[in-house]
C-alpha cells in the first residue's frame, strides 16, 4: 500500500482501478502547398467545424456544470475568432506556401510562448488554452477526431495533466474520479470538476505504472492510496456508503425553514448563471436567488444582448422563482470575462484593472439598457439590484442616480416597475473600510468572498505556485467579513455572501455568530448548508 498527498478539488471519496490516460503528441510537418486559395479554403473549413465543437462543449459543460465553468469555452472561440490568431495563420499560408496544419501549429507555438512570457498569471494560464486550441485544429486538419477519456469501464483517470475540453468530453458514467500531476486547484479543469461533482487530486506522479492498480481518492485528506488492503478498503467503502446515506438524509430537508435552534431565520439562497440554473435552484429548494451572474447574457456573442433579450432572460427567472427574491448582479465583465465586441484594452493586471462598475459607469449607455431590463423585469416579482466593484460612496450615488433617471424614464412610457432593493457586492479591503459610509447608501451588502480573499492577501489565485499560502479562512479574511456584518447591520443594511466560502461548511457556524443574514451559494450545496443551520445557536 502506497499513499501521495496533493491537491484535493472536491472533498469527497472514489474507490476503482486506474486508467492511465496517455496523449498521443501531434505531429506536424510542414508541406509545400502551390494552391494557398483551396489550403485557406481548408484552414477555414476547420475553423468553422472547431466553432461547432466549441459551441457543443459550451452546451454540454452549462448543462454539467453551469454558466461559470462553461465560460471557458467562449474564451476559446474568442481566441480561435480573434484577429491575432487567425492573421498569423492566414499569413503563414499566403506568404510561405505552407499547409494548414503547419501554419497552425506555428502561429499556436508563437501565441502560447508570447501569453507565457507575461507577467500576469491569468495570461500564463492561457498559453494551455491556445495549445488546446491548436491542436483542436490540427487534429480536424489531419482528419482525426478529437479524443475523449476514458474510454472503457468505471475508472478512477490518471494523466499528467487534463484539458478543459478533454474533462467536459468524459462520460461521467464511467469516470469514478481523475488524478493529474499538473495544475491548479483554481484551474478551469478543477473548476469543471468541482461542479461536476467529481472528486480529483492534482499534485500526484502519474506515469504508465498506474495503469490497473486499485486506488482510493481520498478527497477529505486529500490523498491517494494505491493498492489499499483490505481494511483500508473497507474503512473506505463504509465511509462512501455513510456519504451517500447523508445526501438521501438531506433530501428530507426540503420545505424546512431556514432557522437555528434560537429562532433566528437565515435567507439561504442559490447562485445562478443562466435561466436554466433556476431549475435546479427550486429543486434544491433555495429561498431565492442571491447572485444572477448577468455578464452571462454577454458572453458568447458577437454584440451586445439588446434590452428585450436582457428582460426576457430576467423575466423568465423572475417568475419562475415565484415571489422568491431574485438578486440580479448588473454587468461584471473584464479581468477572466471577456467578449471581442467591448474591445477593451490589453492590462498587465486584469483583475485591479478596467471592469465591472468602472466599466458601467464610463460607457453609460451599456448599464442603462441593463438597468432598464431589469426594473421592467421588477414588475413580474421580488427583485433586488447590485452593484459589482465598489470602492467609494460616489460610485454607488452615480449607481442610484442613473437608477432613478431609468425608472422615470420607463414611468413616463407607462412601464410597470416594481420595488427594487439595491446594493453592493463587499470585494475589495476598501469597500470594507468604509462599509460604514456605504451601508448608509442600500440596502444591503453581499460578500464577494472569491475577490476579497485574493485581494486581502494580494494573492492572484489562479496561480499554482501560491495553492499552499492561498488561505480564505485567513484571521484577515474573517476579520474583513465580521467588519463589514457589523457596519452593515448599524446603518441598516441586512448582509449576506455570496462567494465560495459561504458554502464552506467549516465556516457556516462562525458565520452565523457573526450575524450573516443570508448566504447563496451553488444549488448544490443549500441543503448541507441547511441541515447546519437548522442545528446551530447563534446567542
Amino acid at each position: 500500500m502506497e499513499k501521495f498527498e496533493g491537491t484535493s478539488i472536491l472533498k469527497e471519496i472514489a474507490i476503482g482501478k486506474i486508467h492511465y490516460y496517455s496523449k498521443e503528441k501531434q505531429v506536424v510537418q510542414r508541406n509545400r502547398v502551390d494552391d494557398t486559395e483551396a489550403e485557406l479554403r481548408r484552414y477555414e473549413a476547420a475553423k468553422e467545424k472547431a466553432l461547432r465543437q466549441l459551441h457543443e462543449l459550451y452546451e454540454k459543460a452549462r448543462k454539467e456544470a453551469g454558466e461559470d465553468s462553461a465560460a471557458v469555452f467562449d474564451v476559446y472561440a474568442m481566441i480561435l475568432e480573434g484577429d491575432q490568431f487567425d492573421a498569423s495563420i492566414r499569413s503563414a499560408i499566403e506568404s510561405q506556401n505552407v499547409n494548414a496544419e503547419y501554419a497552425v501549429a506555428v502561429a499556436g507555438d508563437d501565441l502560447a510562448k508570447m501569453f507565457e512570457a507575461m507577467d500576469d498569471e491569468y495570461f500564463r494560464a492561457r498559453s494551455a488554452d491556445i495549445r488546446d486550441l491548436s491542436e483542436r485544429l490540427i487534429s480536424i486538419l489531419q482528419g482525426d477526431s478529437v479524443k475523449s477519456a476514458p474510454g472503457v469501464g468505471a475508472v478512477i483517470l490518471a494523466a499528467k495533466d487534463l484539458t478543459p475540453s478533454e474533462t467536459v468530453q468524459m462520460d461521467k458514467s464511467r469516470l469514478l474520479g481523475f488524478i493529474t500531476e499538473f495544475g491548479s486547484s483554481n484551474s478551469h479543469t478543477a473548476i469543471l470538476a468541482r461542479t461536476m461533482n467529481v472528486p480529483a487530486l492534482m499534485g500526484i506522479p502519474v506515469d504508465e505504472h498506474l495503469e490497473g492498480r486499485i486506488a482510493i481518492i481520498d478527497g477529505v485528506n486529500a490523498a491517494l492510496i494505491l493498492d489499499p488492503d483490505e481494511e483500508t478498503l473497507e474503512y473506505y467503502q463504509e465511509k462512501k456508503r455513510e456519504n451517500k446515506r447523508r445526501r438521501e438524509l438531506l433530501q428530507e430537508l426540503k420545505g424546512k425553514e431556514d432557522v437555528t435552534l434560537d429562532g433566528k431565520h437565515i435567507r439561504l439562497y442559490a447562485n445562478i448563471g443562466s435561466v436554466e440554473d433556476t431549475a435546479e435552484a427550486l429543486a434544491n429548494d433555495a429561498a431565492g436567488i442571491g447572485l444572477f451572474r448577468s455578464e452571462f447574457l454577454y458572453l458568447g456573442k458577437s454584440d451586445y444582448p439588446t434590452e428585450e433579450e436582457q428582460f426576457q432572460a430576467y423575466r423568465t427567472v423572475v417568475q419562475n422563482m415565484a415571489g422568491r427574491k431574485v438578486i440580479i448582479r448588473t454587468l461584471d465583465i473584464g479581468a477572466d470575462k471577456q467578449a471581442d465586441y467591448f474591445h477593451l484594452d490589453h492590462e498587465d493586471n486584469p483583475a485591479m484593472g478596467y471592469r465591472a462598475i468602472r466599466i458601467c459607469l464610463d460607457r453609460e449607455e451599456i448599464f442603462r439598457i441593463q438597468l432598464r431590463a431589469i426594473l421592467r423585469a421588477s414588475a413580474y416579482g421580488n427583485v433586488g439590484i447590485m452593484y459589482p466593484m465598489i470602492i467609494s460612496v460616489d460610485e454607488v450615488r452615480r449607481c442610484k442616480e442613473i437608477l432613478n433617471e431609468v425608472r422615470g424614464e420607463l414611468e413616463n412610457r407607462e412601464f410597470p416597475v416594481g420595488e427594487i432593493e439595491q446594493g453592493i457586492m463587499i470585494e475589495t479591503p476598501a469597500a470594507v473600510m468604509i462599509s460604514d459610509l456605504l451601508a448608509e447608501e442600500v440596502d444591503f451588502f453581499s460578500i464577494g468572498t472569491n475577490d476579497l480573499t485574493q485581494y486581502t492577501l494580494a494573492i492572484d489565485r489562479q496561480n499554482a505556485k501560491l495553492d499552499p499560502i492561498y488561505d480564505s479562512h485567513h484571521p484577515a479574511v474573517l476579520r474583513m467579513i465580521r467588519m463589514t456584518v457589523e457596519n452593515g447591520h448599524k446603518g441598516g443594511c441586512w448582509v449576506g455572501i455570496c462567494g465560495e466560502l459561504g458554502a464552506d461548511t467549516a465556516l457556516t457556524g462562525e458565520f452565523l455568530w457573526m450575524g450573516i443574514d443570508e448566504l447563496s451559494v451553488t444549488p448544490a450545496s443549500v441543503l448541507p448548508i441547511r441541515k447546519i443551520i437548522r442545528e446551530s445557536t447563534v446567542k
